[in-house]
């Protein structure tokens, strides 16, 4: 019998897993992960989102309810190290960095991994939304969920064929309200929960607080220019401002502005028109290819800028030193350096990396 450790949050989704692995036959192993947070902020915090006592008690009576052994290990200091210092780190250095990405990359399936490894598990399971297959060469592959507007391939885009062939994602088949339905059959006291939220580390979810109060230097003042240099006001610390922002600028021109870049060595934040806003082309890199290699040095497929963003259709281009340029179609507003590109044909995520750089290939009209 194939043993599977289950990475449960106290909630419907994780919950749903492990109760249909545990009717499928495998032994199953409940497992939850301590993480870090800072301390309670205006009466909020002091436990981390995503493992509140209250949810350690619910997964606890969950894996009593569906007959499971169940843990708690402490990943406070690994996951301080690995995801908070990243968040603070790419802040500092202009970048808008998703967390969850580093999160599914090291903690889930990395830490909690080689933990359940060393308990002799064949397989790790999560309650993703995302569907795992298998190539005619005997690759995983990695698959949108058959819910779109719930999959979370974008957040697994990160692992590395050695990880996903012992990763089971056994909800990717079903849609939330099915889900909902077989906690239900299953007699689970947490259907009706909702889902859990990005930055749960945070105590009051104010990120730009966090960061002034653990790297307050990042909030010098500087001037805002437009892209010729031309000064016309003056920021309150760069971190205050994400790519495309319009709104909170101060700044009194004949037309709206937009952020177009910091400049971090020169605490500069360059702001410029709608039209300059937007750029055909993105460089990232740390690319992961699930597969181990990209399907050719170029091809056409379809990138995700962010985990919400609509697919846009590129030209792949695979660069040097683990680097890959997507050339759009279209202009689009929001790619943003520090963001994943994550890359698909059809329903199959090919894998992803970190964008450094946005830029104009062809000329604006």
């Amino acid at each position: 019998m194939e043993t599977v450790v289950v990475a449960m949050s106290g909630g419907v989704d994780s919950s749903v897993a492990a109760a249909l692995l545990v009717e499928q036959g495998y032994n199953v192993i409940g497992m939850m992960m301590r993480l870090w947070s800072e301390e309670s902020v205006n009466g909020y915090g002091g436990h981390n989102r995503c493992c509140t006592p209250d949810q350690m008690a619910d997964a606890r009576r969950i894996a009593n309810k569906i007959g499971i052994p169940f843990y708690v290990i402490d990943t406070r200091e690994f996951f301080y190290k690995t995801i908070v210092e990243f968040f603070i780190d790419q802040h500092d250095a202009g970048l808008t960095p998703n967390p969850c990405l580093q999160c599914n990359r090291h903690i889930r399936f990395e830490w909690l991994l080689n933990h359940a490894l060393s308990m002799e598990a064949d397989y790790l399971a999560t309650g993703h939304y995302a569907r795992v297959t298998t190539a005619e060469d005997g690759k995983k592959q990695l698959r949108k969920a058959y819910t779109l507007e719930k999959d979370q391939s974008y957040v697994l885009s990160v692992l590395t064929q050695e990880k996903l062939q012992k990763a089971m994602f056994p909800i990717g088949e079903y849609t939330k309200p099915e889900v909902r339905e077989l906690a239900q059959k299953f007699g689970l006291p947490v259907a009706s929960k909702g889902d859990s939220q990005d930055l749960c580390f945070l105590g009051d979810g104010d990120y730009r607080r966090f960061l002034m109060q653990h790297r307050p230097e990042m909030f010098e003042t500087g001037p805002i220019t437009l892209s010729d240099g031309t000064e016309v006001g003056e920021h309150n610390g760069l971190p205050n401002y994400t790519i495309g922002q319009r709104k909170g600028l101060g700044i009194s021109y004949h037309e709206p502005l937009y952020v177009l870049k910091m400049d971090v060595p020169n605490n500069i934040l360059i702001v410029g028109t709608r039209d300059e806003l937007g750029t055909d082309s993105l460089t990232a890199r740390n690319f992961n290819w699930i597969a181990g290699e990209p399907p050719s040095a170029e091809f056409e497929a379809e990138i995700k800028i962010r985990y919400k963003a609509k697919p846009a259709l590129a030209i792949v281009t695979v660069l040097d030193d683990g680097r890959v340029r997507a050339r759009f179609d279209e202009p689009l507003r929001d790619i943003t350096p520090g963001q994943g590109a994550v890359i698909y044909q059809d329903d199959l995520c090919l894998g992803s990396g970190l964008i450094e750089r946005r830029e104009f290939i062809r000329e604006p009209a």
